[in-house]
């Protein structure tokens, strides 16, 4: 484990990424085969990484804040576990949408897809379609809780090309993006969607312990 002190040195002198990758390090058996040179370099490396990341995020917010995005017509993918924040951050932006006058509609995808499939019955699916389509910023929440049915992953192809390049999309889910393949299923339709919902989108990773268990902690 590594000493306390230098913890406190490295975190003092403002070097938050090297103390995180020391630690991990230092709790790695893996790590006894490496040399002197080697645990210098990946500690800077991941140094650099962590205020190179910094830096963009902070551009990013700027950026999300402002409505630049929307204006560009790109998405925004925030991804992370469980009450870490990721629907009160998509519905904050959305709000702040709707106060820029632009059209913001919110979906949980459960009942997105639920919705969808009962508007084949009744004569209201084409025009649930075009609302989809052609909202400014549409908000999908909760994406990826469930695998895709076949009528599901053409209604979401269908939403998604309507919208690319000309209207933006926030997605948020507790799976990684390396993980939506797998949940859309069919391969062609997988592609598809992912080349629609990915290529011009931000991502925001969040971390951290569920603020709904900080809430109701009394220790926390």
């Amino acid at each position: 484990m590594l000493p306390h002190p230098t913890l406190e040195r490295l975190t003092g002198m403002g070097f938050a990424g090297m103390a995180r990758a020391f630690t991990e390090l230092a709790g790695n058996a893996e790590a006894d085969r490496l040399t002197h040179p080697e645990w210098l370099g990946l500690l800077l490396d991941r140094e650099w990484s962590f205020r190179h990341d910094r830096k963009l995020a902070a551009r990013l917010r700027f950026a999300l804040v402002a409505g630049d995005w929307i204006a560009k017509h790109d998405s925004l993918v925030i991804t992370g576990p469980t009450g870490v924040g990721k629907s009160w951050l998509a519905c904050a932006l959305g709000h702040k949408a709707c106060r820029d006058d632009r059209s913001v509609l919110y979906q949980r995808v459960p009942k997105l897809f639920a919705s969808l499939a009962l508007a084949r019955g009744d004569g209201r699916h084409a025009r649930l379609q075009r609302t989809l389509g052609s909202v400014q910023l549409l908000i999908l929440d909760d994406w990826g809780l469930e695998p895709l049915d076949a009528l599901a992953r053409h209604d979401l192809l269908e939403i998604l090309e309507e919208r690319y390049g000309c209207r933006s999309t926030i997605i948020t889910s507790q799976l990684p993006v390396a993980s939506w393949h797998e949940v859309i299923g069919d391969p062609t339709y997988a592609d598809a969607i992912l080349d629609r919902l990915v290529h011009n989108a931000h991502r925001l990773n969040l971390e951290g312990d569920s603020m709904r268990r900080l809430k109701t902690d009394p220790a926390a």
